[in-house]
């Protein structure tokens, strides 16, 4: 796990480093700067699983260094550290895991680590990440996984929807269309297999004669933690789910239900 401490006044970096010490393990790599450009420029070519921000600094504010972070992982968990409370909206909007106030203490910094947004343990074994509540994507290594075609992502969150059971062709065409496109079909799951094998994804999409299934055991996903009553995915699911699409129903539900 690469955790990243940013603040320009490094007293306050030094305090926070040494409290965030005390709750994390030392497997954990940490990553302190003053100078939120040098920051920046450490992001570009590493991926962050945690990062305290603070946010009133020079040239990057913690705001704008939080956009950089989530542009190249959506999954990263940004902690807002601030001596001002006016920026909660921004931290919100930017869909936070967490929002300190200085000065920072082990007891602050454990309860924020134990609320995470998204548990770090999404990330272990680079598994694929499915996140179906709210927009369905798909993640892998903390970089988003994308279909050539769009219709290939539905298709794929609809095998997700079915978790494990097999779907022939039939059904796949009339959910996805409700008239004949069989050949199209085909192209689809196509376009998945080279995809995934791209990424170097395996053993999660399986095809075999005329239906597929995915292979829940090699993927991270938030409904199906939530099914198994995961506290984490619990607190995540904020009644929607898969909402791009018209015909997901989770868990009995039905969309107007949510």
């Amino acid at each position: 796990m690469r955790v990243l401490l940013v603040d320009d006044e490094k007293l306050q970096l030094i305090r926070l480093e040494n409290e965030v010490k005390k709750v994390l393990t030392d497997e954990c790599e940490i990553q302190s700067y003053s100078n939120p450009v040098e920051a920046s420029k450490y992001i570009e070519t590493n991926k962050v699983d945690i990062a305290f921000l603070d946010i009133e600094m020079p040239i990057i504010n913690g705001i704008k260094l939080a956009k950089i972070l989530k542009s190249s992982n959506p999954l990263v968990n940004i902690i807002f550290v601030t001596a001002y409370d006016n920026y909660a909206m921004n931290a919100y909007q930017l869909h936070a895991s967490g929002y300190l106030s200085k000065p920072v203490n082990e007891e602050k910094i454990r309860t924020e680590l134990d609320n995470l947004r998204y548990p770090v343990e999404i990330n272990s074994g680079k598994k694929l990440q499915i996140k179906c509540f709210g927009n369905f994507d798909l993640f892998y290594d903390g970089k988003p996984v994308k279909f050539a075609r769009k219709k290939s992502k539905e298709l794929f969150a609809y095998l997700v929807d079915r978790e494990g059971s097999a779907v022939n062709i039939n059904e796949l065409n009339a959910v996805l269309w409700e008239e004949d496109h069989k050949s199209y079909c085909r192209n689809l799951i196509a376009d998945i297999q080279q995809t995934l094998k791209k990424e170097g994804i395996n053993n999660v999409f399986v095809k075999r004669f005329n239906e597929c299934y995915i292979n829940v055991d090699n993927v991270y996903c938030d409904a199906y933690e939530y099914k198994k009553n995961n506290p984490d995915a619990i607190r995540m699911f904020r009644g929607e789910y898969m909402i791009q699409y018209s015909w997901p129903i989770f868990d009995g539900l039905s969309k107007e239900d949510y």
